[in-house]
């Protein structure tokens, strides 16, 4: 039976129970709501009232041109219409719900270009207790990880349009071996190698989207290649996303510092530490903890968050994660000169919030993270780089002259007064593709699927001879190591070697080169055409019985 018969059917069934109950209680009703004999029923009166009004003001607004303001807020939101018959309801319905269900999340119903999709999906016969599969009608993407998903209903397919190229785009993972399921995007943080999608066909391209810390997942830094396309926190990538924790350069620059000489007071009135430091998340791959415990040997820190904690938070901020983005944490953290600004993992041009956050509120920050953070900072003078200190004592030394001295430490906050004066960033900032908290504008996700339906788009074009002949055959990008790259973790102080073995930062080290053997795995699984990759310990095993074989 197919979804029209079904449909004829269910409204069928509607006439019949509607028509069967007012049959039933139609004495009931004539005895209790009859009007006067031979006189019209006072509710069909006020229904026909209430008819003509509503086609009266619709009418009018029409003609004033007020519901144009209806398209806009439906931008953006494209989901396939199941076939419904000719009323049309249950069409109508199911946009409805997308766009309340869009206003839920920050990257849902950003405008991308798209007009409103009008078409449905072909006729399918369902799979009992399933939606129906899918028929796919031109180039797909497949968002494989289930944890992100930047449309409005998982399993059902959303229409994008990138420019000149448009795009399918579903989670549902039955589209799998489907010819035109070209694009495969993974979010990085939520990719396991034992759940890749197998076998890999000679026309799927890999997409990783990953803005995440690279601890998060470190068999990612050792199978780039097996991904086609990326956006991760390397500018090296192919939809950089460095600065996504950064909404504009007037964000830098926008919010007043509290002047030095009420600095210089809270110091000795509120009795505060030069330096602050707010974090909640212990014992991570950059060992920040143990820099920390160090530097307060040699100069005050006051620590509020669960992590080398010795102060106690506001009781209007008792979770500082919840109130990390309110004017009265700004308030709160700008009284301080100094902020730790210390990532939970190394690598260049991993950049968070940390970062950046200091300089909104006008502190000074003292970062550990990406070498690369004088590319990404205001201006030339604006932080203090912890790799600049061969100890910790030797940054308490140089923090205390900049807390004596106020004319030095005004240096670092000038950018506030004279702007960015960075020109790298200036001119990233000018170029990014993507927006922060711009709902006409796409966000990095909506922009990097956008980037993936223009690739596959462009060799599906080309394999199908809809560009010149003279056009060379595009050909697959190959991911480097270059675009995730990371050094393994280490201690932020002294000697791997002297740490002792129940401290966490060995099982992080375990873990980066255990993450190794699961993408060398993964490698060998996808060269032999393998189907099931719930079978990658077996074959890590077989790989380990190889090697010692050669041993």
């Amino acid at each position: 039976m197919d979804s029209k018969e079904l449909h004829h059917r269910k409204k069928t069934q509607v006439r019949s129970d509607t028509t069967g109950s007012k049959s039933a209680g139609s004495d009931v009703t004539n005895e209790r709501d009859a009007g006067p004999a031979g006189g019209v029923d006072w509710r069909c009166a006020l229904l026909i009232f209430v008819i003509v009004f509503i086609t009266g003001f619709t009418i009018s607004l029409l003609s004033s041109g007020m519901m144009g303001i209806f398209p806009t807020y439906l931008d953006g939101i494209r989901l396939w219409k199941w076939q419904g018959g000719d009323d049309g309801h249950h069409q109508m319905e199911q946009i409805d719900e997308d766009f309340s269900q869009s206003m839920l999340s920050e990257d849902q119903g950003r405008a991308t270009g798209n007009e409103p999709l009008h078409q449905d999906l072909p006729k399918r016969k369902s799979e009992k207790g399933q939606p129906p599969k899918p028929t796919l009608t031109m180039p797909t993407i497949l968002w494989w990880t289930d944890a992100l998903y930047p449309h409005s209903h998982r399993g059902h397919i959303s229409e994008i349009t990138c420019g000149e190229h448009k795009c399918l785009s579903t989670s549902d993972k039955r589209i799998l071996a489907d010819p035109l399921t070209r694009g495969i995007l993974f979010y990085g943080t939520d990719f396991r190698a034992y759940e890749a999608p197998l076998p890999r066909k000679p026309w799927h391209e890999w997409a990783l989207l990953h803005e995440e810390s690279p601890m998060n997942n470190y068999v990612l830094i050792h199978t780039m290649k097996q991904f086609n396309h990326s956006a991760t926190f390397k500018r090296e990538s192919n939809y950089p996303t460095t600065t996504h924790a950064l909404p504009n350069l007037d964000y830098l620059t926008q919010r007043k510092p509290v002047p030095i000489e009420e600095k210089n007071k809270l110091r000795k009135t509120s009795k505060l530490a030069p330096i602050l430091y707010v974090q909640s998340h212990c014992d991570v791959a950059a060992d920040r903890d143990r820099y920390v415990k160090e530097l307060m040997k040699h100069i005050r820190v006051d620590s509020y968050g669960k992590c080398v904690n010795n102060k106690k938070m506001p009781e209007q901020m008792n979770d500082p994660v919840e109130s990390m983005e309110a004017e009265d944490f700004y308030d709160f953290i700008a009284k301080y000169k100094f902020h730790l600004a210390f990532e939970n993992a190394i690598c260049d041009d991993y950049i968070t919030e940390k970062f950046f956050r200091p300089f909104h509120v006008g502190s000074v920050p003292i970062y550990r993270g990406s070498s690369s953070a004088q590319d990404w900072a205001p201006s030339i003078k604006s932080f203090i780089n912890v790799d600049s200190f061969d100890t910790p004592e030797q940054l308490a030394y140089f923090i205390k002259l900049l807390d004596e001295h106020d004319d030095v430490y005004l240096n670092y906050l000038t950018y506030k007064e004279n702007g960015v004066t960075n020109e790298h960033l200036v001119e990233h900032m000018q170029n990014r593709k993507y927006a922060v908290n711009e709902w006409d504008k796409h966000s990095f996700i909506s922009g990097f699927e956008c980037y993936v339906c223009e690739k596959i788009s462009e060799r599906y074009r080309a394999e199908q001879g809809d560009v010149p002949p003279t056009h060379p055959l595009l050909e697959r990008k190959i991911g480097q190591g270059i675009q995730m790259g990371c050094p393994p973790p280490g201690p932020s102080v002294g000697k791997l070697e002297d740490v002792p073995e129940s401290e966490s930062i060995h099982s992080w080290v375990s873990d980066y080169w255990g993450m190794r053997l699961q993408a060398v795995a993964l490698d060998r699984m996808i060269a032999e055409g393998a189907t099931d990759s719930s079978k990658l310990f077996d074959v890590i095993e077989r790989i380990h019985n190889e090697n010692q074989g050669t041993a």
